[in-house]
């Protein structure tokens, strides 16, 4: 027989979004793996309401987010890692962009973005230049890129004199990932000179600022140079169109030696664009966000990257992550893994 549980599960979904954020910017999660357990015991380590953390917790526990015996609360096995603050792998500080006010108002104006065909937030949405929102980006996200980072700089390793191209660097976590692991490689990260601050600090903190080089502008607008052995493109086309993309990689091929590689971290979904779930509902995100952004399918990417004179491509699931990582060789008979 047919139920309204599911839509009405639905409807009310940002309950489960607003919860999450209390319980994060309460320090709730890490309360509980300090050790305390009761309502009145994370209360007093909240400096809130026992009834407020009770109603919360039973909440978190319902959503799977926390477990409960009698009275006592813990962390769920997929909780703990990311919500507990003393965890290397904490994604709490996400909530500061992934709730912040430009994408609330994004999804705000949905219904309209779906008419349009497009965001609503006026201009060219998050795309407008210089962007204050990347800022506050390059410095929430970065524990939620460290593994898909680290996990670029295992798979396409590099020996010797490397010099990387990081377009639209962000928080640099990607170049910097591939410096750690190469001390022989050179990054140079293109972003708005805003967002490069932080990159700069955290090529500071990774001790690899003496091979961390910064080109503030626009990727379509600032010179590139030559002779790069990589280009990086993370996170960064499905916020455009396709020619658009399509420029830009011709943009990156004549920058690259003639072995060179470009590296596509995406959210590719697969031709039907409804699997992998989460890669295919980013598009959503995108259409409230951006004026022309989508997230294009792995065909469609490889038909753009194919129009902008690279031969040959490798698509390679990113553990744990939504993501795909696309190698795509200027040259067709470069073999895969290291460099020559």
């Amino acid at each position: 027989m047919p139920s309204p549980i599911r839509f009405f599960e639905a409807i009310s979904a940002h309950q489960l979004t607003w919860a999450i954020r209390a319980g994060v910017e309460l320090e709730v999660f890490t309360a509980i793996a300090e050790g305390n357990v009761t309502a009145e015991g994370i209360a007093a380590r909240t400096h809130a309401s026992p009834k407020g953390i009770r109603i919360l917790c039973d909440y978190l526990t319902v959503s799977q987010f926390l477990l409960k015996s009698g009275a006592n609360y813990s962390l769920h096995p997929d909780t703990a890692p990311f919500l507990d603050k003393r965890s290397p792998a904490y994604m709490g500080g996400t909530v500061q962009f992934l709730l912040g006010e430009i994408l609330l108002q994004s999804f705000a104006g949905l219904t309209g973005a779906v008419r349009k065909g497009g965001t609503m937030l006026g201009g060219h949405g998050t795309m407008d230049p210089d962007h204050p929102v990347w800022r506050d980006f390059a410095r929430a996200m970065v524990p939620m890129m460290a593994m898909p980072a680290e996990f670029i700089a295992q798979t396409v390793t590099t020996s010797g004199p490397v010099k990387v191209l990081d377009i639209a660097a962000g928080h640099g976590l990607f170049g910097i990932a591939l410096a750690r692991h190469n001390p022989q490689a050179e990054v140079v990260a293109v972003d708005w000179d805003a967002v490069l601050d932080v990159a700069r600090e955290h090529a500071q903190a990774a001790g690899v600022a003496a091979r961390y080089q910064t080109l503030p502008g626009s990727a379509f607008d600032v010179e590139f140079g030559h002779g790069y052995d990589l280009v990086l493109f993370t996170n960064f086309f499905h916020h455009f169109d396709m020619p658009t993309c399509e420029t830009l990689m011709r943009k990156a091929h004549a920058a690259l030696k003639p072995d060179g590689r470009a590296l596509t971290l995406e959210f590719a979904p697969d031709a039907d664009r409804v699997s992998p779930p989460h890669a295919a509902m980013f598009a959503l995100t995108m259409l409230a966000s951006t004026s022309d952004g989508d997230a294009y399918t792995v065909g469609e990417y490889e038909t753009m990257f194919s129009n902008a004179g690279f031969p040959r491509h490798e698509v390679v699931d990113v553990p744990s992550s939504p993501q795909r990582l696309i190698i795509s060789y200027k040259r067709t008979g470069l073999a895969a893994g290291a460099l020559p």
